[in-house]
């Protein structure tokens, strides 16, 4: 499997709360649901249909699960709630257990196994393994180098601050541009792979 991050990010790297105002307040972030004027339902939309259409299991970090488990259920009447209600879906946390889980198809991974866990999805067959949102988790990967590709709506807008999805440590991780296209909103969604190492 592939672990694909795909997030909605501003020209300054923030993904923090895109969908709404009390999504996450941590750090005084005042800016949730930022994402709403720039979303394009045709380019960002299907873009969004493109890469569930190779996704085979759903990762999330704690609180991007309890978002989306608070929401999904509930939407009957939305298209797309049938997949994301019936997909295999993965919680990384330690302290949620079991009985907390009661979005359909859900799985606990102790966020003390979740690097080994990765390693694990990746040698097995199959589709997509994709991290939606879960800023922590996604920086947590991209700093082990389990990451094959990142899918980046990156909106014309700067926050001024919030979390962001990329590590902070000083090493150096290419990726190639496999596909773009800007929506009418002005939104850039980008595809970057893992480059391959150099050959010697």
């Amino acid at each position: 499997m592939r672990i694909v991050i795909s997030e909605f990010i501003s020209l300054d790297g923030v993904v923090q709360a895109p969908g709404g105002p009390q999504e996450d307040t941590d750090g005084g972030f005042a800016h949730g649901g930022w994402s709403h004027p720039f979303f394009d339902p045709e380019t960002i939309g299907g873009s969004i249909n493109e890469a569930m259409s190779t996704t085979d299991a759903l990762l999330f970090g704690r609180r991007t699960w309890q978002t989306m488990a608070a929401a999904w259920p509930e939407r009957s009447d939305d298209p797309f709630a049938e997949q994301m209600n019936s997909i295999r879906k993965y919680v990384v946390s330690n302290t949620l257990g079991e009985p907390d889980l009661t979005w359909a198809n859900s799985t606990l991974v102790p966020g003390t196994d979740v690097l080994d866990w990765a390693r694990r999805q990746r040698e097995t067959e199959g589709g997509d393994l994709s991290v939606v949102g879960s800023a922590t988790l996604a920086r947590t990967l991209l700093s082990a180098d389990l990451v094959d590709e990142l899918r980046l709506m990156v909106m014309p807008v700067l926050l001024g601050g919030g979390k962001s999805i990329f590590p902070t440590d000083g090493v150096q991780r290419t990726f190639e541009l496999t596909s773009t296209v800007i929506a009418k909103t002005g939104v850039h969604v980008a595809t970057y792979r893992r480059a391959a190492p150099a050959s010697a």
